[in-house]
């Protein structure tokens, strides 16, 4: 008799439960609903076919930072009601192709990005969803132009440039915390960014942050989105 093990729609539906119970327990830690935190599944290099199946799993928030991995996978999938957010490190002659696909870009970082994109967002007709990225490398604060995200002093500059852009949407701020580093302090420094961007844009409400390994961390200082790839769709596998 041949033994089978689970599908692969079985594996993705047992890995995001077993999300959702830690997103639930991390909002109950500090009294939070967990409907105040959205799930962005990170697929790269995972095909569409992966996709397809999150998205019957009631996915609704698809990650992707590579430019030309995502408009394929993008255009194989589009007849889904997904929401695609680019995650990536954003480069100025590819924010315009991005600008073309995407729903929201988590990853401006530096005021050049911004024509293309919205350049991208008034083609298409409807509004670009925008996150300013904010470096959380201490060790770089200082370093103006730092491809991890702006320095945190440059935060509300940014956010203003990106408010007053046609097309652009600013929703809030976006940070990874550094390898090695304590991820709930460096979430604590995107928290206080995130504040400072609302004081001067009160709907700029979005706090993205946390992912496989601290998305507790992130919950706790008030992430409303958490992007998770390994966590649901397993070690990626080759690039494609």
């Amino acid at each position: 008799m041949t033994v089978t093990g689970p599908s692969r729609r079985e594996q993705l539906a047992t890995a995001l439960h077993t999300l959702h119970t830690r997103i639930d327990a991390a909002c109950s830690s500090v009294g939070r609903p967990p409907d105040g935190v959205t799930l962005v599944v990170v697929t790269k290099f995972f095909p569409a076919s992966d996709v397809r199946l999150l998205a019957e799993l009631g996915v609704r928030h698809v990650g992707e930072n590579r430019h030309q991995e995502a408009s394929v996978k993008r255009e194989e999938c589009r007849d889904l009601d997904l929401a695609w957010h680019f995650i990536g490190q954003l480069q100025s002659n590819k924010a315009a192709a991005v600008g073309g696909w995407a729903d929201v870009v988590q990853s401006v970082d530096r005021v050049r990005l911004l024509a293309p994109l919205s350049r991208a967002a008034d083609e298409r007709g409807r509004p670009l969803d925008v996150l300013v990225q904010v470096s959380l490398d201490e060790d770089r604060r200082g370093a103006a132009g730092d491809r991890s995200g702006a320095v945190p002093d440059q935060v509300p500059s940014l956010a203003a440039e990106v408010a007053a852009a046609s097309g652009l949407r600013l929703r809030g701020v976006m940070g990874v915390a550094p390898m090695g580093g304590d991820p709930a302090a460096a979430f604590a420094r995107l928290a206080a960014a995130g504040a400072q961007v609302r004081a001067e844009v009160p709907s700029a409400t979005w706090l993205s942050a946390g992912m496989s390994g601290d998305l507790e961390q992130a919950i706790r200082v008030g992430a409303t989105h958490v992007r998770v790839g390994t966590a649901v769709l397993g070690n990626r596998p080759g690039r494609v």
